[in-house]
């Protein structure tokens, strides 16, 4: 495949900012002229990475580059620090990071690169914070993913959040709270996938939703009560448990696989080289 590090100014994330893109491989019985002049649009894949990582998580620690070039898929990774994929306005100058993804990293890759802006064409997912963004994104932006992986992660009902919580453990939660204004705007904001998933659950307005959770991890109680929660409102939703697994790499790459089946995304035969 072929990688871009690709560093500019972000003007929702008030800084210099760095993504990585896995772009399709020309197939060895093309010409460079047939594959780089053809004007073909890609898939993409929207992947992101979870508390302490960066843009660089996917591609040092998974095979995502051989499944990319497997099934032909264009993958975008960005960096967002531990925004939770949060706007902070008042983290230093501000960063934006939930509005830069739709403002201006899908503006950036569908009009720079040969990506595929329709919505059957594009998906996302994420590990731990990267999935807690990816169900937030699947649930606020319905109209621009096919569907969406949310992997060691789920959905928390803010209704039982006490706002009064000073336990230093929770400091994020405390911090997300007091960025957006106060708890009563954290509950009625974006941040709440919890909600908007009832709302939208009959509507067949959501993208499709895959789950996934290793019942060693820490998080598996919360995914637990997510998913009988979604049996209540009768989402339509795959829920996937896998005995053995921790939050883990090991457990990522191998549901990021699971994921890219559940999208639909078979194996092309005139694909890139994966040797």
């Amino acid at each position: 495949m072929a990688l871009v590090t690709m560093n500019f100014e972000s003007e929702y994330l008030y800084s210099n900012h760095e993504i990585s893109i896995i772009l399709p491989d020309k197939p060895r019985s093309l010409t460079a002229k047939e594959f780089y002049s053809s004007g073909k649009k890609y898939k993409v894949l929207w992947l992101l990475h979870g508390t302490f990582g960066d843009h660089s998580d996917w591609l040092r620690k998974s095979n995502i580059e051989l499944y990319a070039c497997e099934k032909d898929l264009i993958v975008v990774m960005p960096s967002a620090l531990n925004s939770n994929y949060s706007d902070w306005p008042d983290y230093m100058i501000g960063y934006k990071m939930f509005s830069y993804l739709t403002e201006e990293l899908m503006p950036l890759v569908y009009n720079w690169f040969p990506a595929s802006d329709k919505r059957e064409d594009n998906f996302i997912a994420g590990l731990s914070m990267g999935g807690g963004g990816a169900i937030k994104y699947a649930v606020n932006y319905p109209e621009k993913f096919a569907a969406a992986a949310i992997l060691s992660s789920a959905p928390r009902n803010l209704h039982k959040i006490d706002p009064k919580d000073t336990d230093p453990k929770n400091k994020r939660q405390q911090v997300s709270i007091r960025n957006a204004g106060g708890y009563d705007n954290y509950v009625n904001s974006y941040e709440n996938s919890w909600d908007k998933l009832a709302e939208l659950a009959p509507t067949g307005k959501l993208p499709k939703l895959y789950f996934a959770c290793g019942k060693n991890d820490f998080l598996y109680d919360m995914f637990r009560e997510f998913r009988a929660y979604a049996e209540e409102i009768e989402l339509a939703a795959t829920f996937e448990e896998i005995e053995g697994f921790t939050h883990e790499w090991r457990f990522w790459d191998l549901t990021i696989q699971h994921a890219l089946t559940f999208f639909g995304l078979d194996q092309e035969d005139e694909a890139g080289n994966p040797f």
